[in-house]
Parts: structure tokens; C-alpha cells; sequence
């Protein structure tokens, strides 16, 4: 009690701070009322920073000035292209193994390549995380397509397992800070009524599974490609080879439009926070100035403002200011409760995921709901379950910007409708019902997980955005490494699993409902 007492103390001398700061007329674009008003930025009424909160709110109010315009079209498209590339990777390599174990004559570790890829994904997770709140968006944007890219074409041209498992493993690295950079560098462009895009931007999660689908279904299916002996020749079995170049190649052309169709420049909200206030408000009139909109905001009225107690002065490539990126998650206590939370939505869904795909063949091989299918068959029923998933993103973009659900209750509905359809599942026995049960729940599972990918930014600190979501996304990787360690030992026959997974679904249902911050009708900090 003591504690909280302290803690509202110093949130009320803050906030009085800004008042008097206000008052004395050094920040004539905010009102004290607007400070306090309960509506605005997401973050302001923590009174962590008051001087930042204004400068914050000036900033807010400039981008929604200038509004939406052709730029974030741009923007949408080509972080859209980093959401697509997360999953390919995930599901290439799912899906080139068994062909790719069959040449090299089932020699090693059966699921190595899952957990080669989630290892990438672990590393450049943290990786590019830490590194956009250290050296910036920008340079990380740019490169890590490209080392995808040409990782995947390489991994198409591996000589045995071991080196086709560290080839998987730098696609991992290189697509690992995606899901991170994309929502990161959107949000911190996007003007406040279009905050809900944000959600809308994973339906390129569907989009790249979609392509992974038609991609295997073009390469696998053809028998001149795809041998079925163990130990067969490089010659006879080149489909999966063809997976990877061709996927490759797509991934280097997306990497080439990030750095031409958009000279992206650092992030307005990241600059503010390094206190490079004056590329900050050039950086706007030059959005303004391109697409004849207007833009009031001015070096002056920002310097008006004061000094920020959070302006890094030089550390920022310190230990100390690595540091206070993972400390300034837990400045108070709703914001550490917040990110607490965040995480561990993150890691049931990382082990729930995965590990549902890991035993669902297994189990259906069982059920007999394999009988009779041809492999043209399998790979179109594939790609139909992975076009499904392009849809739910964009019923979570409409939900979650309906006061009446916002981003907690669309994350609520679709972790339940998920859990019925995972229940459901279990009487699957035929084809046609593993179809319909596919395409329902990859629906169903995006609607949560698309919202979830524009919630976790939203809430985070701008100066700690990228570490906070990067370290959610490393606890995501490190259930799916689990989750084929699991897959390895266990009896995937069993309808156990499936229960599992659907309870964990419920429990994120719970996790959503209790989050401390609610982003409708307010704008990211």
C-alpha cells in the first residue's frame, strides 16, 4: 500500500509539473486539459515524463494533422511484405523437411529444421529488437529482408541436413525482427484514427502463408521432382530445392522495393525519443510538404516544452542505456503489469501454435482422414486453410475499432472461437471435415493473433517499443522450439494434445480480458 502511495505521489508531482510547465505558457500547443484528459495518449497519465508526454502529444497531433496520405499506402504494402516473410519462413521449412530428410537418407534429427528455424527466429528476434531502440528503425528495415532472402536461396542449394539446418536457421535470423520492425515503423507513422490499419497489416500473415501454400503445391506435387525412396538422387528431387529458390527470389524483390519504392526515414516518435527533435520535425514537413498537407508542428514549440528527463544525452549506445530500454518497461506498475502480460500472451500462443500444426498430421493419419487423398489434394486443401487465414485480420480490424470490443474483447472472441474449433476438431475423421475445421480455425486464430501484433506496440513506450515487443516475440520462439522437442517424444496419436492446446487458447481468452490498457480512442505514446 505504501508503495502505491508513493507511486501516485510521484505521477501526481509529475503531472503538476507539466501543469505548471503548461501554465507558464512554455508549451502553448497543450492545454492542461488535454494532458489530463482521459481519451488522448495512451501513456500520459502515467506521469513518467511530463515533458515528454507534451512533447509526445505535439507530435501526436502533427501526424493527424498531416493524416493519412499516399506514403502509408506505401507503408502498409511494404511492412505488409515483412508479416508475409514470417510466415513463409515458418511454413517452408515445415514443409520442404520430410522431402529434403528422404534425399539425404534420414540421417540426424527429424525436427531440426523447426528448431533451426526457431532458433534464427529467437536470435534475430532479440537481435533486431534491442538494436531498433538502440541504432534506430531504419537501418534494420532495410536489411534484414535482404539476409533472408539470400539465406533461403542458399538453404535451396544445401549439400546434407547439418548445413540445410544452419541455412534455415539464417532465414530465421533475418526474419525474426519482422513482425517487430513492421508494426513498430507503421505504428510510429500512422495518425491516431487509422490506428486500427495496424491490426488490418496482418492480413499479410494469411497473404504469405497463402503464397507458401500455392508455392509447394506448384513444386511438391509433380512426381519428377519428388522422389519417395530414401537416399534418392539430388536429380529426381528437386521440388523442394524449387520451394526455396523460388521463395527466395520473391523475398529479394521485396527487399529491393523496401529500399527503393520507400527511402524510409527514422521514425518521428523514435527520433523524439533520442532528442533529435530537429530531423523529427523535418521529417513531418517533408510528409506535409509532398502531399500538400499541413503541418504546424515547429522545432520552437517543441524546445518550448523543456528538456526531457528521458532524452538519452549521448548513452544511448552505453550499457547503461541498453539497460534502461528493459527498465523503462516496468516504470510503474501498470505499465510492468501491462508488459508482463503482453509476454505471456505471447508465449502461450507460441507453444499452442505450433504445437497444434506439430501433431495435427500425426493425429489425422490416425483418424483416417488421409484415406484416399492424393497429394494434388493435400497441398490444394493446404493452400484453401492458408487463404482462409488472410480474412481474420481484417474482421479484428473492424471489431477492434468498435468501442463496444476494442483490441482486449476482439483478442477475447477470437481466443474463444479458436478454443471451440480446436475442441471441435477432435471428432475430425473425414477430408472434408479437415478442411472446413482448417479453414475455421486459421480464421478464427488470426482474428487473435493479428490483434495481438497491433496491441503489443500500441501499448509499449515509443523509447522501448521495439526492445518490449522484440523480447515478446523471443519468449514466442522459445515455446515453438519446445513445442518440437515435444512433438518428438510424445504420442502424437493421442486426441490429448489438441485439448491442451484449446485450454491454452481459453487462458489467453483470460490474459485479454484483464489487460491494464484498452487502445480505442487513444493514441499510442
Amino acid at each position: 500500500m505504501a508503495e502505491e502511495g508513493s507511486a501516485s505521489e510521484s505521477i501526481q508531482q509529475n503531472l503538476g509539473r507539466l501543469e505548471e510547465t503548461v501554465g507558464e505558457g512554455k508549451c502553448s500547443s497543450i492545454t492542461s486539459t488535454s494532458i489530463s484528459d482521459d481519451g488522448r495518449d495512451i501513456l500520459a497519465l502515467q506521469g513518467l515524463d511530463p515533458v515528454m508526454d507534451a512533447k509526445m502529444h505535439l507530435v501526436n497531433d502533427a501526424i493527424d494533422e498531416i493524416g493519412w496520405t499516399n506514403y502509408h499506402w506505401k507503408l502498409f504494402i511494404l511492412n505488409g511484405f515483412g508479416y508475409a516473410v514470417d510466415s513463409l519462413v515458418l511454413l517452408l521449412q515445415a514443409n520442404i523437411a520430410a522431402p529434403a530428410f528422404r534425399e539425404f537418407g534420414q540421417i540426424g534429427f527429424n525436427d531440426a529444421q523447426t528448431i533451426a528455424v526457431y532458433t534464427g527466429l529467437l536470435v534475430g528476434a532479440t537481435f533486431w529488437g534491442l538494436s531498433a531502440d538502440v541504432v534506430g528503425r531504419r537501418w534494420a528495415f532495410n536489411i534484414s529482408l535482404f539476409l533472408c532472402s539470400i539465406a533461403t536461396i542458399v538453404a535451396g542449394a544445401a549439400p546434407n541436413w547439418p548445413s540445410l539446418g544452419f541455412f534455415v536457421s539464417m532465414i530465421g535470423f533475418g526474419a525474426g525482427g519482422n513482425l517487430i520492425l513492421d508494426t513498430t515503423v507503421f505504428l510510429e507513422y500512422l495518425p491516431s484514427y487509422k490506428q486500427w490499419a495496424l491490426t488490418f497489416l496482418a492480413c499479410w500473415w494469411g497473404i504469405g502463408q497463402a503464397i507458401t501454400g500455392f508455392i509447394c503445391w506448384g513444386f511438391l506435387v509433380p512426381p519428377e521432382w519428388n522422389c519417395q525412396e530414401v537416399g534418392c538422387a539430388k536429380e529426381s528431387n528437386y521440388g523442394w530445392r524449387y520451394v526455396m529458390f523460388t521463395a527466395g527470389a520473391l523475398v529479394f524483390v521485396m527487399s529491393v522495393a523496401r529500399i527503393t519504392v520507400v527511402r524510409l526515414k527514422e521514425t518521428p516518435k523514435y527520433l523524439l525519443g533520442t532528442g533529435e527533435e530537429a530531423e523529427l520535425v523535418e521529417t513531418l514537413q517533408s510528409i506535409a510538404k509532398k502531399y500538400n498537407r499541413p503541418c504546424t508542428l515547429t522545432l520552437e514549440k517543441l524546445e518550448a516544452c523543456g528538456t526531457a528527463m528521458s532524452a538519452r544525452n549521448g548513452t544511448r549506445f552505453s550499457f547503461r542505456g541498453t539497460v534502461s530500454h528493459l527498465s523503462g518497461l516496468f516504470a510503474t506498475r501498470k505499465i510492468g503489469m501491462s508488459t508482463s502480460l503482453i509476454w505471456l500472451s505471447w508465449t502461450l500462443i507460441g507453444l499452442a501454435y505450433p504445437l497444434f500444426y506439430v501433431f495435427l498430421s500425426a493425429y489425422l493419419e490416425s483418424r483416417g482422414a488421409y484415406e484416399g487423398e492424393t497429394e494434388f489434394e493435400t497441398w490444394r486443401n493446404y493452400a484453401l486453410a492458408n487463404v482462409s487465414g488472410i480474412f481474420g485480420p481484417i474482421l479484428a480490424a473492424w471489431m477492434c475499432n468498435t468501442r463496444l470490443l476494442g483490441r482486449r474483447y476482439t483478442m477475447v472472441i477470437g481466443a474463444l472461437l479458436t478454443m471451440v474449433f480446436f475442441f471441435a476438431y477432435t471428432a475430425v475423421s473425414t477430408a472434408a471435415q479437415n478442411v472446413g475445421f482448417s479453414c475455421a480455425i486459421a480464421f478464427c486464430i488470426n482474428i487473435y493473433y493479428g490483434t495481438l501484433y497491433a496491441y503489443t506496440p500500441e501499448v509499449l513506450p515509443s523509447a522501448h517499443r521495439a526492445t518490449g515487443n522484440g523480447i515478446a516475440v523471443a519468449f514466442n520462439r522459445i515455446m515453438g522450439i519446445i513445442s518440437a522437442v515435444v512433438a518428438s517424444t510424445a504420442d502424437t496419436t493421442t486426441v490429448v494434445p489438441i485439448y491442451v492446446c484449446a485450454a491454452l487458447y481459453l487462458a489467453m481468452a483470460g490474459v485479454s480480458a484483464i489487460l491494464p490498457f484498452e487502445p480505442y480512442g487513444q493514441r499510442s505514446s
